[in-house]
């Protein structure tokens, strides 16, 4: 159950009757699907392109688990995907044609060394969503509560040798015709796919990803992740806790359930933000049938669960820390300081000469950002960063490729429910709430980095900005600026904030003076921020949400 493309290939290639009628199959199914999507695809009547997305769900659902895949991804960019085909690739998350029940049931049996009767009080004759790689049943436990009962597809790893090796040798063919400017080769995607799909189908690595999902998030009670049942898992059967809570893909479907789609957004871009920038662990896969809206609310935050941890990366400490800071970069304009980050994170070369970059960069996505960090839209952003890099020597480095999948999912999911949503009008507060609290070693460094410039002087604009994008868009200001208040003064006071004294001490005493007018701009910026009437409206805030209205 590993992945390697160079003994896959080998094996298919000493199975030629395996190989070719698999490959003219596909061949066949794209040719039909792409000439009928030529003809058809511009039509403005709705009921040609309801049986155009329905012939499109059929292709892919008929292919099997690779390209069932391919289309779960496309459901979640409503941005990308007609919105007429939407609901029939979002089937693809778990509404597919399960396997015989028979063949679970022996599957069981040979998995967890008993019949499923013996094993669970109560057991169904038929599973309640079947998707890609497995099917899942809600069982009941002996005189305990409902679980979830994931069975794997019956032969899938010969399915996904067999796939994986005619994608790649197709995707490599066909790469010099594609309008691609990747920068490594196609091949390096499929790679990283198959990689991913065949750690997906290792149930007991899935397992302990659960677990370790569930440590980083168990003080958060705004995230719930299943309990594994260990004693009831192996490689190709897992138990979970059962959740009860609505699918996250209409809005309109959630607000009949007093829901309130927002909240939920919010704590699914915050928790996504909390894996990249904070654990550098992270759910690869969060579309639809993968995350669960339950009843509750923490403060601004929906209650999410989250199901199906097959799909996980990590990403290093160093890319964690180049991101938050290319993230306050991007805002406040610094191209020069963003040009540095792409270098740091391996999409530009060490020695790549930045003098003709940091204009293009401005160019590109400098516009992209609007008037605020609301208008920011992440789609407009790789939309244009794509052009740049037929001019410029970027490329994508692999080990992105699944962050950025993970982002793109987020963000389509958002859009999904809400498509004026802006994913960056959410993360860079969250970033700027980091920074000021200087909770960390590394964030204190970053604050450092972005308040003081190169000669040591305090950029009072970078710190307002910082300030001003905490309560922006929020109901009540104040109440976001107050916990920012405390952990600032707490880092000011702290043992921890000695440099950061040592720094202020030195940009406002200068040349064997006191330079009064950047003590009286520092004065005046933190009155207008932290004003007893703002700060006091959030203090009641919190002591009484009912006072905001």
């Amino acid at each position: 159950m590993r992945y390697d493309p160079g003994r896959d290939l080998v094996w298919l290639l000493l199975r030629p009757w395996v190989a070719i009628p698999r490959l003219l199959q596909l061949v066949w199914s794209f040719t039909g699907l792409v000439v009928v999507v030529l003809i058809q695809g511009g039509s403005s009547d709705p009921a040609v392109q309801q049986r155009l997305a329905r012939r499109i769900l059929n292709t892919l659902t008929g292919l099997g688990p690779c390209f069932i895949k391919v289309g779960q991804a496309l459901s979640t960019r409503p941005d990308l995907v007609r919105r007429d085909w939407l609901e029939e690739l979002t089937r693809l998350q778990d509404d597919l044609p399960a396997f015989p029940h028979a063949i679970a049931l022996k599957r069981i049996e040979q998995e967890l060394g008993a019949p499923a009767h013996e094993l669970f009080e109560e057991f169904p004759d038929h599973p309640v969503a079947a998707a890609s790689l497995g099917q899942v049943y809600k069982a009941r436990l002996q005189g305990k509560a409902w679980v979830a009962v994931k069975v794997q597809r019956p032969n899938l790893t010969f399915i996904l040798r067999r796939d994986l090796v005619l994608i790649r040798a197709l995707g490599i063919t066909a790469a010099p015709l594609l309008p691609l400017n990747l920068g490594f080769g196609l091949g390096d995607i499929i790679d990283e796919f198959g990689r991913s799909l065949f750690e997906e189908i290792d149930y007991v690595q899935e397992a302990a990803n659960a677990e370790r999902f569930a440590a980083l998030f168990a003080d958060n009670d705004a995230v719930y992740v299943p309990q594994v049942e260990r004693m009831l898992s192996s490689t190709r059967v897992l138990t979970t806790t059962w959740i009860d809570g609505a699918k996250m893909r209409d809005s309109a479907e959630l607000e009949a359930l007093r829901l309130d789609p927002s909240a939920l957004i919010r704590t699914g871009v915050i928790s996504g933000l909390q894996q990249l920038l904070e654990f550098g662990y992270f759910h690869a896969d969060p579309h639809p049938g993968n995350l669960f809206a339950l009843p509750g609310r923490s403060g601004d935050l929906g209650h999410v669960g989250y199901v199906d941890f097959g799909m996980m990366d990590s990403i290093s400490d160093s890319d964690r820390l180049t991101l938050t800071g290319a993230v306050v970069h991007l805002i406040n304009r610094d191209f020069a300081s963003l040009a540095r980050d792409f270098q740091s994170l391996g999409f530009l070369s060490p020695t790549a000469d930045l003098t003709p970059i940091i204009p293009a960069l401005e160019e590109v996505l400098g516009g992209s950002l609007g008037d605020s960090v609301g208008s920011f839209n992440f789609k407009a952003i790789t939309d244009r960063f794509s052009e740049l890099m037929f001019d410029y020597p970027f490329r994508v480095p692999a080990r992105f490729a699944l962050i950025i999948r993970a982002v793109v999912s987020q963000e389509g999911l958002a859009l999904r429910l809400d498509p004026q949503f802006r994913i960056i009008a959410v993360a860079y507060p969250y970033v700027a709430r980091r920074l000021l609290a200087g909770d960390t070693t590394e964030m204190r460094e970053k604050l450092l980095e972005v308040i003081f410039d190169e000669n040591g002087r305090l950029r009072l604009d970078r710190l307002e900005s910082l300030l001003a994008v905490v309560g922006q868009d929020a109901p009540a200001p104040g109440r976001e600026l107050l916990p920012v208040a405390g952990a600032g003064l707490r880092l000011l006071l702290s043992r921890d904030g000695a440099d950061l004294r040592r720094r202020l001490l030195l940009t406002l005493i200068r040349d064997d003076r006191l330079h009064t007018e950047d003590v009286r701009a520092l004065a005046g910026l933190l009155g207008r921020t932290f004003g007893p009437v703002r700060i006091a409206g959030g203090l009641l805030q919190r002591l009484n949400p009912m006072a905001a209205a």
